[in-house]
Formats: C-alpha cells, structure tokens, sequence
C-alpha cells in the first residue's frame, strides 16, 4: 500500500475527524459511526433554509469540505465511491432543518438519487419541507441517458448557499439551483486513473495517452487521445464545451482531480486563458483541488454563464477554507526591471572559429539532457541535463549577439547570459567562472590562462575542491591537462567524473544531503557533464 492510510474500513472516519480537528469548532459530526457520517455547522440555528449534500468519499475536500457559513450546512459521507445510506441521509437532514426547510443538492448518480430521495420522502412525513436538485453538468457523453454529476455541483453549492445566508426561502433557493445546474457544463481529462484504497489500480491509460472526459470515480471517458502537453490538452477541453457554452459571460471554474501538482494547474490556467474558452471567461475559481478522484493525475473545467447575481453570489462571502473563491481572470501585467539588472548589451561581432566552437558546444550538451537527468536522479532531483541544456539552447539562439571577435568581452557576455537563462546554483557558478575569466583576459592571462581563473574564483565562492564530487573533480583536471591539447584534456576529465563514482561522500552540491549508499556507483551528473562535453569536441 502506498497511501497514507491505515484499514479501509476506517478511512473516511479517521478522514472526518481529521477535518473536524482543525476547523476551530465550527464544525462537529452526528454521534453514528460508521454507518451515519454526517458533518455539520456548530453554529447553525435552523432560522434559514438549510442546504444537504454529499455522496460517497473521495471527492475531498467534497463535500464536508465545503460546509459552513455561505455554503453548506451538513454534509453526508459515504464509503469511498458509494453512496451514503437512507438513515444517513435522513439523520443530516433531521439535524439541520428547521422551519424554512432544507435543499438536498445531489449529483446525478443512481445511488445518490435513490437514497437522498427516499431520505426526502420520509423526512416530508416527518413534516418537514425538503426539495431535491440533481446536478448533471457532465457533457463528456452526450449519449448517456443521464448526465454524470460533477465539479459543476460547486457552482450550486456556492450560490444556494449566497441566497440561504442572505435569508431567502426554500422555492427561491431551489429555482436558482435548478437554474444553475441547467447552465453548469464540465469535463474532465486526466492522464492516469485514480487508487481506491484496497483495490488494484486499473492502468487503462497508456504512456503518452490522456483520457478525455472520465468520471470522478475514475470511469471510462469519450476517449483516449495522444498527450503532447498542457496546450493541446486544453484545447481539447475547449473543443467539448465551446457548444455548450450559453450567452455572455461566464465563470470557470478550474477543478484539480486530486494528483496534479500546483505548478501544472498554474500553467493550465494559463492554457485556459488562452484557450478559446479565455475570451468569454471573466471570472475564474480556483486552480484548486474542489472534487476530486482521490488521486488522480487530471483536471476538470466546468462553466457556467453568469450576470451580475450570479457573480454577487459566487463573490459573497463564506467560511469554508477549501473554496477558493471568485477573481476576475486578467490580463498578466509586467513591470521593468529595477534598474542596475538590465545590463549593457556589447556590440556584437564575428568570428567564424568561436561561433562553431560554441555552437559546438551547446549542441554536445542538448544532446546529452536525458542522460545527465538520468544519472542526477540517482544522486539528486533529477534536473542537471535540462539546466544546461536550457542553458545552451538560450546561448545558441543568442550567437548573433556576442562580440566573438573580442575573448574578454565574449567571457564577460557568455556569463550575463548564464546568470540569466540558466537557474540553481550551476548557472551562478558558472556566471562566476566566465565573469573572472573575462577579468583574467582584461588583464592579459591566455585563454587557458583565464578559464583557469574562472576555476579558481569558482572554488573560492562555492567551496567546492577536487574530491568534494563535483564538476570540479572533472574540471580541474581538464584544465590542467589542457595545454597538452582536448584530447589530454578530455582523458583527464573522463578519469576524474569515473572517480566521483567511487565517493561515498559528497562535500558541496546537492548530493551532499545524501547518504553514502544512494552515491557510490554513480558518476557526478556535472563531472559527466564536463566530461561529455570536452570528448565530443576531441572527437571532432
């Protein structure tokens, strides 16, 4: 098992109390575990409508999530991806409802339907007034005879909620959810299926496949479609809804299916801004985990057309912690730079030898990206190959700027450019070493003369020294094996990357944070990367 759970049978409960812990005490649970799991506001009176959802577990932070003040007032769990029990949903009901009466918001599956409305049937004997909305915002299946419900529930929760606070009455509050969940629309893509606790992961979606509009309990979409990136995928959501879209405005709001990293909702929200969808998007909620699939490695858009109520309502206030909130989807502002970065940009100038020599250069180091990633990720996060190769790439798409023709100011340019493009501790180290190689050329060192000095002030500023296990221990001796010609330099480098292999510890770099057993065997990824390097030019 690896998830951090302890028996199956307990999840949901640990996972509620879990909840209740760190909610300040405004929230507390129904005395029925395990088989009633209701969770609801502690400082509910019943003087207004009060609003029941739910459904089965692993939608966090759906649904107990989502209650408390400007939202829902309880909240009924089942087990993971099953419907809550009648008495469960009865029991919510029975707790929350006073007078005003009580609005159950379900999403549209046989399970939910049956047993929240049996559940409203027996508490209208117990004279109490209940009304029903299923939520069916799902558009991946057009052939379904019932639409799935999904992230678009969020948008009924939100504004039933905005109009429960403000004290409006049951028939009101209903005619807008149904309003609302006529104009909700959503999908989903996702590049992995989802882990239920205690059952094998069905691996259905291939490598460099995504699947198109599956259910949030992890079931078949529309398709599966080649993976090529964040845009393409994107579009692709677009494409489904696009026909859906009503008139005007509308609100997105972009839902994380439980395992996709914050930066990767970062860059699809910018893809969704993009997207043809960005154009009549004024409003945006989230990127934010809000229903998700346990942990499934996806997303999903829902949409909704909004007027100036609509808004108010999804911009009022409310007490959950799990909801985003509302923000208008703008445009990115920049500003300048503060004075003192943008530096003085050289006259460039030619030299037919150098530009192939660093052309040379950049192209030996993009070419060997995944292998240094490779052998980073033995030793640390895996990123050594794209640091410089990004690097590179920038250099080489810059080679009509540098003043070739001149070594001191081409030293000087090449390190403005690394402290630039090049990110973490290699791109300052190496910005250190062209700059005080530029300084050693000024005043009159050899080429050879000056990249030593660009070592040297290296080794002073980061510590690092032959034997610490890191690209020292290839460059050192290259450049001191380098007025025998690349080759001996080559040869030097290759012996000193194979000796990082057999260091059980490192004394500067990120690999120092290692254990001994995680390092031997491996080759520094910045010792390979010198040495690579220098072999394909002696090849040449």
């Amino acid at each position: 098992m690896k998830q951090f759970m302890n028996s199956k049978d307990q999840l949901v409960t640990e996972a509620i109390d879990g909840l209740l812990r760190t909610s300040g005490g405004k929230l507390a649970r129904l005395d029925g575990y395990p088989h009633i799991k209701v969770v609801t506001r502690t400082d509910w009176d019943r003087s207004r409508v009060a609003l029941v959802s739910g459904g089965g577990s692993g939608h966090e932070p759906s649904h107990a999530g989502f209650v408390g003040q400007g939202m829902l007032t309880a909240a009924v769990c089942g087990d993971v991806f099953a419907s809550p029990s009648v008495d469960a949903v009865l029991a919510g009901i029975l707790a929350v409802t006073g007078k005003p009466g009580c609005l159950l918001i379900v999403k549209n599956y046989t399970g939910d339907r049956l047993n929240f409305g049996l559940a409203a049937e027996r508490a209208r004997a117990f004279g109490l007034k209940v009304s029903m909305v299923i939520v069916d915002d799902d558009i991946a299946l057009p052939d379904l005879p019932q639409a799935r419900g999904v992230a678009g529930t969020l948008f009924v929760h939100k504004i039933a909620g905005a109009m429960a606070d403000a004290g409006a009455d049951l028939d009101s509050i209903t005619a807008a959810a149904t309003a609302t969940l006529k104009g909700a629309v959503s999908i989903g893509m996702s590049l992995d299926t989802c882990t239920v606790p205690g059952s094998p992961k069905e691996d259905r979606i291939a490598t460099g496949k995504a699947e198109l509009g599956l259910g949030i309990h992890g079931e078949a979409g529309i398709e599966q479609v080649d993976f090529t990136g964040a845009r393409s995928a994107m579009q692709m959501v677009a494409e489904k809804l696009l026909p859906h879209m009503g008139a005007g405005d509308h609100a997105a709001l972009l839902n994380n299916l439980g395992g996709t990293t914050p930066l990767e909702m970062s860059i699809l929200t910018e893809e969704l801004a993009r997207s043809p969808l960005g154009a009549r998007t004024k409003w945006i909620i989230g990127p934010a985990s809000m229903m998700t699939s346990l942990d499934m490695h996806g997303f999903s858009v829902s949409l909704l057309p909004v007027d100036e109520a609509r808004v108010a309502a999804l911009a009022a206030p409310a007490a959950p912690h799990a909801w985003p909130g509302l923000a208008p989807l703008g445009d990115v502002t920049v500003k300048p730079l503060p004075d003192g970065l943008a530096p003085l940009q050289p006259v460039p100038s030619a030299h037919p030898a150098r530009r192939a020599l660093i052309d040379r250069c950049c192209k030996a180091l993009i070419a060997i990206e995944a292998d240094l990633n490779l052998l980073d990720a033995k030793s640390g996060d895996g990123d050594t190959g794209s640091t410089l190769a990004g690097a590179a790439r920038a250099l080489h798409a810059a080679l009509d700027r540098p003043p070739l023709a001149d070594p001191t100011q081409l030293y000087r340019a090449i390190g403005v450019e690394l402290s630039q493009t090049m990110g973490g501790s290699s791109g300052v180290l190496l910005a250190i070493f062209f700059a005080a190689a530029g300084d050693a050329s000024a005043s009159g060192k050899s080429w050879i003369g000056a990249l030593t000095a660009g070592l040297d002030r290296v080794c002073q500023v980061g510590g690092a020294a032959p034997g610490h296990r890191t690209m020292i221990d290839a460059l050192a001796p290259a450049l001191a094996a380098l007025p025998n010609g690349v080759q001996a330099a080559a040869t030097a480098a290759r012996e000193g990357a194979n000796a990082t292999a057999q260091m059980t510890r490192a004394k500067a770099g990120r690999a120092s944070y290692l254990a001994a057993d995680k390092l031997k065997g491996h080759n520094d990824p910045g010792a390979e990367g010198v040495a690579r390097l220098l072999e394909d030019l002696a090849g040449g």
